[in-house]
This record gives C-alpha cells, structure tokens and sequence, in this order.
C-alpha cells in the first residue's frame, strides 16, 4: 500500500489533510463546508464520546436533546451571545418546495410557505436551552440542574478544514443552573478539569489550563475558562472551553426560582463544550510522516496480527495461533484484529495499519511458530522485537500503556520547549516567525493592544494561566505596566 503522503516538514497543512482522507478518518461531503466522519474516525469519536459520557454521569450530569431549530426572536433574547453567533447563522425562511413552472423537472421555494418566524439552525443551543429551564426550575429544590446533550450544530463557515472547522460538526454542550454564584464557578471550573484530565490521560495531549480575555470570551459569558494544546506546527489549538454565563440568561430567559426563604431570584449559569476538533487536535499531536499514530486509549483496534505464509497448511497453523492470541488479549479487553485478508500480501497490511496509527502489530510466520515467538513492533516508535509465546500477553498488555505514556512524555516535552519568554516585541515576532510555540508575555490588559497584536502577527492570546506568576512588568507592545505575562500563539 503506498502512503505518499506529503512530509510534516514540506508542508504540514497539506500533510494533515492528506493524512484525514488516507487514513479514512473523514472526507469532504457533497455539501459545501460539511464533512463524512468515515466509520475509522467515528470509531475514535465513539471512544471519546463514551469515556467524556461517563466522565459527565460521574460528575453528576444527565443528557437530554434539544431542537436543531431555534426561532429567531429567542435567538435573539441575550443580545451579546446573538451578536457573536450572528455572522455564522445558517436560517431557515421557508417550509416548501415546488414544481418550477419555467423550468419543468426542478423545484423552487414556495413563495406561499414562508415561515411567519425564521428559525435559526442551532449554532449553540443557550437560547432553546434557557427557554426551557424556565419551566423546569421553580424552586431551590430543583436545583442544581445539570445536563448535557450530545448533538451536532452548524456554524456557517467560509473557509472549512476536514474536523478543525467545518459548517456542521458534532459536539457536546453542557447547560447548567445554579443557586448560587460560587457553585456555579466551581461548575465551570470542575468542567474546565475534566476536560483537561480526559485530554491529558486519554488522548495523550498536554494541556494549559486557564481563562480567556475579554474579547476572546465566549458570547454573552462572564469568564470562559479554557484548555490549550500545542500542535507540531507551532499552532495553538483550543481543545475544550468552559463558561461562566453569571446570570445574563437566567435574566434574559426570565429563569427564576423561590430560595429556602421565599424570595425570588435569577438561577446562576454554565455552560460547556468540546466537538469533532479534538479529532483534530489527536491527528496533528501524535502523527508522523509514515501515518497516524493512535494513543492506545482512543485506538478503535490497540493491536493488529498479520500473518505470514506461503501455503494453506501454514496458513491453518498461524491461523490457530492468532486465534488463540486474539482471544487470550481479548479477555483483558484489548481490541485485536486479526487480519486474515487472503486479498492482499503482508506489506501491503504493514502499511495499512502503520498509516491507520494501530499502536502494536504482531506478526507471526512458520519460523515463529516452531521457535515459539511473535514478532511484535509499536507503531510510536517503529521498533520490533521478538517475544516469546509465553510471555506475549503479558508484554502487549504492559506496551500498550508504555506507548500510552511515551506519546503524552514527548508532547509535553515539545510543548514545554516551545514556550518562550520574551520582554521586547521585536523577540516577540522573532520567536513567533522561526520556533511558534507559545509566547509568555507581559500585556497591558487593554482589548486595543490586544487587537493591534493580532491585527500585526496573527497571534492571539491563548489564555491567561491559571498557574501564572503574578509579577509586574511592562507590556512588550506598549510598555505600559503588566501585572503578570498571558500565552500569545498562532492558532487553527
């Protein structure tokens, strides 16, 4: 099988959108922005919804569904979250399609089926969500109110990328109440921590966690704490965002409830997300120029058997063998595949499996058989060693957590390496231009300066560390006093 994908090196954006459709992730759709997640792709994202799921029960949360549609005049009811949203909506004017009189065969929109309200194709479900909760809360008993629904929105996107950005996408979205301001903070931030732990210790991938700036907030939020991770590129990419909505749609919504003593208040509010992009994020963390590499947590198939052979009568003797491994791994609940294809030749299968990032291959043939080995090699590192029989079990199963360990080790040590101090804006650009990264830097606290950054070097503030030190220094674009230095980056 010949992977002829192009090198991170020559051209990493083409090199990851290569690697997408090569390796059956995703391609692109009949419809303009959209995308197929191929059942390889949906595969891992059915991994990382189920383990994010019961991440949510466990915290305490419920999921429901809500409408795709949301009549514009709700959509409208907190106006900073539909000033944000209002350049991505996707509306729907009209119920009815019918024959064209001028040009027989094609159907136009029915200029009598015009619907009396536009309804808005859910870019975030607040407003559907929030005029709901006006009914289900009454009282302090019926609160605290958590719940999450699985769902798919539409964010109508000019320039769209296979999962980093695209018109449509999956997702998750917590929606959250509260009694009181404090709980609902430690809502937020005990959904900022989750996303961070399932991040770091299933996907492999280092996180920063901390809150956003004013104008990087989410709409209509009062604080939006984040998750950041740094890519191969150089390129920050937002992996989850957890927000502090205070009580702007509890107010907008007119969401109330009688506390223990008989007053009326405004419930306080959350809300929470990670989508389709964390597919993203895996691809371009871990992967190398022969293919995906899958940290053994997310890997639809954690070991892949090939066997090699020349007649039938080996063909049964390897087959027996790999049957019994298979099912010997199977009972520690590795996924396993033994690839028994007669349609295609042991190098061909080699190289499926290398692009498609399966964490451990085993390959065994009639010299192995007789001296009692398998042939194991891990797709992280591309070493091979020979295992004895008795001891193959217990090797792959210690391997797959090694190479899930090693895969988190070398991104953090990317990522710790590629965050940089600098104290003049000329090093700013210098450090942005030949090493990326992360940029630690003193900023003066205005969206002006904020602005003028990005409008200069396409660099944003990531975030502001939830674990900065808090010291004073001078903007390194102003030179106005700075309280403490906020992470700068280029990002997807």
């Amino acid at each position: 099988m010949s992977k002829n994908l192009t090198k991170r090196s020559e051209d990493y954006s083409k090199w990851y959108n290569e690697l997408v459709v090569k390796a059956d992730l995703a391609e692109n759709s009949g419809v303009r922005g959209c995308m197929v997640i191929k059942p390889y792709g949906y595969a891992i994202w059915e991994k990382m919804q189920a383990e994010l799921d019961r991440m949510f029960k466990e915290t305490g949360h419920q999921n429901a569904y809500f409408p795709l549609f949301v009549p514009k005049s709700m959509f409208e009811a907190e106006e900073k979250n539909a000033e944000g949203f209002a350049k991505e909506c996707a509306i729907v004017t009209h119920y009815r399609l019918k024959n064209d009189p001028d040009k027989p065969g094609k159907l136009m929109v029915d200029p009598n089926a015009r619907l009396e309200e536009e309804l808005i194709v859910r870019p975030t479900s607040e407003a559907i969500i929030w005029s709901t909760y006006k009914g289900w809360v009454q009282s302090y008993r019926d609160l605290p109110l958590l719940i999450n629904q699985w769902a798919n929105v539409v964010r109508w996107e000019m320039r769209t990328r296979l999962f980093l950005r695209t018109a449509e996408f999956l997702w998750q979205e917590g929606h959250t109440a509260h009694a009181t301001q404090s709980e609902a903070i430690a809502e937020s931030e005990q959904m900022m921590n989750v996303y961070a732990d399932f991040v770091q210790n299933f996907m492999a991938i280092p996180v920063i966690k901390g809150v956003k700036t004013e104008t990087e907030r989410f709409a209509g939020a009062v604080e939006t704490y984040c998750i950041e991770a740094l890519m191969q590129d150089g390129k920050a990419l937002q992996a989850g965002t957890s927000h502090f909505l205070g009580q702007n749609f509890a107010k907008a919504f007119d969401v109330k409830f009688a506390n223990a003593e008989g007053k009326q208040e405004h419930v306080w509010g959350t809300s929470w997300g990670v989508s389709t992009r964390l597919m993203g994020a895996l691809v371009m963390t871990h992967s190398d120029d022969n293919g995906l590499v899958l940290p053994p947590n997310l890997a639809p198939i954690q070991v892949v058997i090939v066997p090699i052979y020349k007649t039938d009568e080996e063909f049964a003797a390897i087959t027996e063998a790999a049957n019994t491994l298979v099912s010997q791994l199977r009972k520690l609940r590795i996924s396993v595949k033994f690839d028994d294809r007669t349609t295609q030749k042991p190098g061909f299968k080699f190289a499926e499996w290398e692009l498609k990032g399966v964490p451990v291959r085993v390959a065994v043939g009639p010299k192995d058989l007789e001296n009692g080995t398998f042939e194991v090699a891990r797709r992280d590192t591309l070493s091979k060693e020979v295992v004895l029989k008795d001891n193959i079990v217990s090797h792959i199963n210690g391997l797959l957590e090694e190479i899930q360990d090693s895969l988190f080790s070398k991104a953090l040590e990317y990522r710790d390496t590629h965050i940089t101090e600098v104290n003049s804006f000329d090093e700013f650009k210098d450090v942005l231009e030949n090493k990326g990264g992360f940029i630690a830097a003193h900023w003066d606290g205005t969206p002006e300066t904020e602005e003028k950054i990005k409008d200069l070097t396409k660099a944003t503030i990531r975030c502001i560390a939830l674990d900065r030190v808090e010291e004073s220094g001078s903007c390194v674009f102003t030179g106005k006093p700075s309280v403490g230095r906020v992470l700068f980056a280029k990002a997807y």
